[in-house]
C-alpha cells in the first residue's frame, strides 16, 4: 500500500479565533493529499478531467483529535482505504510535527461522465487507474 506524505505550514488565514485551524480546512488539506497521492500513483486529475471524467466526493468522514495552530508545520498521510471497482475511499492522516495525530479520516469518491454526471465503472473506463488501485488498496484484516 502505498501513501503520499505531503507537509505544509499552517498559514495564519486557515486559524479561527480560537487561534486553531477552522474545522473545514483539513478538508481542503485533503484534498491536497489526494492530488499529490494520485500523481504519486503515476496519474493526473487533470487529464482525466480533460477526457470527460470528473470524481465527486459522496462522502467524508473526519475525526477531529488535537488541533492544528498557525505556524504547525503538519504532515498529510493519503492512500487508498478501499477500492471496488466503481468507488474509491481514500484515508488519512493528519499530524502535526511532534507526531501527534490531529485529524484521521476518510472520503468517498465515484467517477462520473463529465456532460450527464452519471456513475461509470472505473475498472471498465480507467483500466490503468483500476490496476493501480486494485494494487494499492488496503488489505482488509
Amino acid at each position: 500500500m502505498k501513501k503520499s506524505v505531503t507537509e505544509i505550514e499552517v498559514r495564519y488565514k486557515e486559524t479561527d479565533q480560537m487561534g486553531v485551524v477552522h474545522h473545514s480546512n483539513y478538508i481542503v488539506w485533503c484534498e491536497l493529499g489526494r492530488t499529490h497521492l494520485i500523481k504519486a500513483l503515476g496519474f493526473s486529475y487533470v487529464q482525466m478531467e480533460s477526457d470527460g471524467i470528473l470524481s465527486p466526493v459522496t462522502g467524508i468522514n473526519l475525526v477531529y483529535k488535537y488541533p492544528a495552530k498557525y505556524g504547525d508545520t503538519i504532515t498529510i498521510e493519503t492512500w487508498v482505504e478501499r477500492y471496488d471497482g466503481i468507488r474509491v475511499v481514500y484515508g488519512y492522516n493528519i499530524m502535526n510535527a511532534d507526531g501527534v495525530q490531529c485529524v484521521s479520516g476518510t472520503s468517498e469518491h465515484v467517477c462520473v461522465k463529465k456532460e450527464s454526471f452519471r456513475p461509470i465503472s472505473i475498472r471498465k473506463h480507467l483500466p490503468e487507474w483500476h490496476t493501480v488501485y486494485e494494487r494499492e488498496k488496503r488489505i482488509e484484516k
